[in-house]
């Protein structure tokens, strides 16, 4: 079932919230993100780092579980609010 943007955006808010109250993830996405706390802040309701936190949260098959699991939601939901936000569509190259 496809996940409307709004929905999706939702979804990455929830999912950045979730990596905020894990010990070490937060610092781990800046990290890798190469954003500041301030340019999170300033940046996190824009669709491309919404994107950004789907892709950092799928990195790791238990951080997508542990996520889930504590929002009640199907596994799959992550991987679908990624397709419906900027960068998210997969491309077949055949």
């Amino acid at each position: 079932m496809p996940v409307s943007a709004d929905d999706a955006e939702t979804l990455a808010l929830r999912a950045l919230a979730w990596i905020a109250g894990q010990d070490d993830l937060l610092g781990a996405f800046l990290g890798s993100s190469g954003l500041t706390e301030q340019d999170l802040r300033a940046s996190a309701g824009a669709p491309e780092t919404l994107g950004a936190v789907l892709d950092f949260l799928m990195m790791d098959d238990n951080w997508v579980i542990g996520f889930c699991d504590s929002a009640a939601l199907p596994y799959d939901r992550v991987a679908l609010a990624r397709a419906a936000l900027p960068g998210g569509q997969q491309h077949h190259w055949t």
